[in-house]
């Protein structure tokens, strides 16, 4: 039972590199497909934005209030705005942000593109002559890739206007000395690895639910779990990916 586990875990490995090697090289084939691209880029990035909005300024408000008492305890409360900046920027921002992407738009492509699967459309657009990991799976990877970095950092900044309005509940401060108080202990260093690691994050969140997506044949009932599958082992990539930027960066600092 154990090796059969065993064995079934390095077949999945080896057919979702396969997968991955695949999307990789369907990327660089010309024509490339523009439209579909922005299609997807379209819903996202800015389908996404509401969730991201509510979602980061809870988090920078939440923060700010929790935190705030220990400082004051301690006679820090100056160093709110730059301890809550850098949080949210190195960990929490990149992190929470990631995982309502793969909760909103990884479920969602697992789901269509097993529906589509179920309908055998991918089977009639393989007969037709068009790639299906070229025009379905390439592009949305390619769009989750490059679109979460962006709501990632949006999502930064939300996040410190929340912060600065949990702040201001108990000081009257300006934004803009809130503003050059939690970029003053800001340094390259924090922000380069939490930008660089949100690409391998929606690369992999793209990955993971367009392979459940395309591989799992299991007609209507697969659809849901597809997009659950497709959600929860997104998450988990997103965790490792995670751990191992963190110990690259302490390497290197």
């Amino acid at each position: 039972m154990l090796q059969d586990s065993i064995n079934n875990f390095f077949i999945e490995v080896a057919k979702i590199t396969h997968f991955t090697i695949q999307t990789i090289a369907n990327l660089f084939k010309r024509p490339f497909e523009l439209e579909e691209f922005i299609k997807q880029s379209y819903r996202s990035g800015y389908k996404t934005l509401p969730l991201i909005t509510i979602t980061a300024l809870i988090m920078g408000l939440v923060l700010t209030i929790q935190t705030r008492p220990v400082l004051v305890k301690l006679g820090a409360e100056a160093w709110l705005p730059g301890m809550v900046f850098i949080s949210v920027i190195r960990e929490m921002g990149p992190v929470i942000t990631a995982l309502i992407f793969a909760g909103k738009v990884g479920s969602g492509i697992g789901a269509e593109i097993n529906s589509m699967r179920v309908t055998e459309q991918i089977d009639a657009m393989e007969v037709s002559g068009t790639y299906p990991i070229k025009y379905l799976v390439s592009t949305r990877v390619l769009a989750t890739t490059l679109m979460l970095p962006i709501l990632v950092i949006y999502a930064d900044f939300i996040a410190l206007f929340g912060s600065y309005i949990g702040f201001t509940l108990r000081s009257n401060i300006s934004f803009i000395s809130f503003f050059n108080q939690a970029f003053s202990d800001i340094d390259f260093i924090d922000i380069i690895p939490a930008v660089i690691k949100t690409f391998f994050f929606g690369f992999g969140i793209g990955i993971v639910s367009c392979y459940k997506g395309y591989f799992l044949n299991k007609g209507t009932e697969g659809v849901g779990i597809a997009a659950n599958s497709a959600v929860v082992i997104s998450s988990l990539v997103i965790f490792i990916i995670d751990l191992i930027v963190v110990q690259i960066t302490d390497l290197i600092v």
